[in-house]
């Protein structure tokens, strides 16, 4: 079973997570904000903490993260 958006986000170091969504926490995730977490984890030698491509479309077509924005 794969993993929610929230069960994968609750893995990422916090000052990752904030690094990240700050100033953009009244919006959904975007795929562009997981990209950086992903090279970031691989950057520093994490890759298991990086979501699987299956995850990653699960949580895009359940409306859990955006694509993109209008």
């Amino acid at each position: 079973m794969a993993r929610t958006f929230a069960e994968w986000w609750n893995t990422i170091p916090e000052d990752l997570r904030n690094k990240v969504r700050s100033g953009d926490e009244q919006n959904k995730p975007l795929l562009n904000q997981i990209n950086f977490i992903w090279v970031s984890n691989l950057m520093h030698n994490k890759p298991d903490l990086n979501p699987t491509a299956h995850e990653l479309l699960e949580w895009i077509v359940t409306g859990q993260i955006d694509a993109m924005r209008k």
